[in-house]
């Protein structure tokens, strides 16, 4: 069997990344998200937190904090990318995988066996995933939702050309409240068989 790669972006709550993992699960292949910011730092030697901080924003904290005046920026967010985008393409050369934002679908999308998936979700359903499953308030819960989808599709348009729910470049973009996380993980992979003949 060749190797594959399914890439999955999403709207905050949504379920995206738990939807992920369940497909990891199902399809017995590896997962990854929080890894690849642990091996950023680690390539760069700065501290999690920090790649955290700046890996899917336009206009992030720390390096504010750090060039007051802009002057290193959006260099060193480039260099962020730049060593995300080779360990992507690394982690897909090696064997079948699960890769999670990080404009991963504009990384791969021109290999053979890739799929680009987005989830969704109304924001009403976010806002109860957010309370129940993060323990958010409401009121944090609808400041953190506007604050991520704009950050994350600033940043997937900077470096991607497009946003995470272009249809020009998704294969599936599924409402993760029709069925729920689980089930929605079930139908992704029974898609995902047909697609990569499993």
């Amino acid at each position: 069997m060749d190797k594959f790669t399914i890439t999955i972006t999403r709207q905050f709550g949504s379920m995206g990344r738990t939807i992920a993992k369940k497909l990891s699960e199902e399809l017995g292949i590896e997962f990854y998200d929080r890894d690849i910011v642990e091996d950023v730092s680690k390539k760069l030697n700065l501290p999690v937190s920090q790649i955290s901080d700046s890996e899917e924003q336009s206009n992030y904290r720390f390096w504010r904090r750090m060039f007051p005046l802009g002057t290193d920026k959006e260099y060193m967010q480039n260099i962020i990318f730049d060593v995300q985008k080779e360990l992507i393409k690394e982690l897909a050369g090696k064997s079948s995988c699960i890769l999670v934002g990080r404009c991963s679908d504009a990384i791969l999308e021109t290999n053979k066996n890739n799929m680009n998936i987005y989830i969704y979700a109304p924001v009403e359903k976010r806002l109860e995933n957010c309370i129940q499953r993060l323990e958010m308030s409401e009121t944090e819960a609808r400041r953190t939702i506007s604050d991520v989808d704009r950050a994350r599709d600033a940043y997937h348009k900077k470096y991607a050309g497009f946003l995470p729910s272009d249809t020009a470049h998704k294969h599936l973009m599924i409402d993760s409240s029709l069925l729920g996380p689980e089930e929605t993980a079930r139908w992704i992979a029974e898609i995902a068989r047909k697609r990569f003949n499993l």
